[in-house]
């Protein structure tokens, strides 16, 4: 059965009360956290470290290159990144930051079954950023789920303080969702200004409306390294398939 016709059938098992409107629903196969009845991320519940939606591979690809250590992930959600990573690798140190408590709090009751202890702190993530010293930092993931009220200064100032974190050796990677294309070609304009320094990679996620950046260290040979990188964290078969995926990037020259 598709996923959507999965989640057509759930049965609601948390609604908050508060401003977040966040709903929690399940079926005898998958649990997803969704805001304003916009499905944010989905967790087989038989294999919770499982990836599930496309754009979460898609913002994992960078994996097929290097082993970071040191993970800043700003957006919590549901999860789906933070157990995959931890899952990875115990040499992982990963911290996520999200705004909201309501957020945190549904993910430790539904979308923790294993109860790992992580590190997450409830924060304005470009705050939170703003104030760390991120000179050991190996890679910067955002995936907030940003309202379109807040217009596309609000965008601009995000990518500002992203890359303003991002060393000469650190990967940045970016969901952008539900962004027209003029102002993605503006934003992928920003960022080579911004980070020129930095090979751009951009997917347009089929059937979804993500579009996922990468910002990756100049000096990586990513067309040696996706041949044959010989420290990933990846499976052969995980470092075969996503080695497809990756082809279907577009690179900025």
């Amino acid at each position: 059965m598709r996923l959507a016709k999965h989640l057509a059938q759930g049965r609601l098992v948390y609604l908050s009360q508060q401003q977040d409107a966040i709903t929690v629903s399940e079926n005898d196969y998958y649990r997803w956290m969704a805001f304003s009845d916009i499905v944010q991320s989905v967790m087989h519940r038989r294999k919770p470290c499982q990836l599930t939606l496309p754009h979460q591979i898609a913002l994992m690809l960078p994996l097929l290159f290097f082993q970071p250590i040191r993970i800043i992930e700003l957006g919590l959600g549901g999860g789906n990144l933070t157990r995959f990573l931890q899952h990875l690798s115990p040499e992982i140190k990963l911290t996520t930051i999200d705004h909201s408590q309501s957020v945190i709090d549904s993910f430790v009751q539904y979308f923790n079954p294993e109860q790992a202890e992580l590190d997450i702190v409830c924060a304005d993530g470009m705050t939170w950023l703003t104030e760390q010293s991120t000179g050991e930092l190996d890679w910067i993931i955002c995936d907030v789920y940003q309202s379109q009220e807040f217009g596309f200064d609000a965008i601009v100032k995000q990518l500002e303080t992203l890359t303003s974190k991002l060393n000469s050796q650190a990967c940045l990677s970016i969901n952008l969702p539900d962004i027209s294309d003029s102002d993605i070609n503006l934003c992928l304009t920003i960022l080579q200004q911004l980070q020129p320094d930095h090979h751009i990679t951009y997917f347009n996620i089929p059937n979804y409306l993500n579009i996922v950046i990468h910002l990756t260290p100049a000096h990586w040979q990513l067309h040696r390294l996706i041949k044959r990188n010989k420290y990933s964290y990846l499976s052969q078969v995980t470092l075969q398939r996503w080695r497809q995926f990756w082809r279907h990037g577009q690179q900025l020259n």
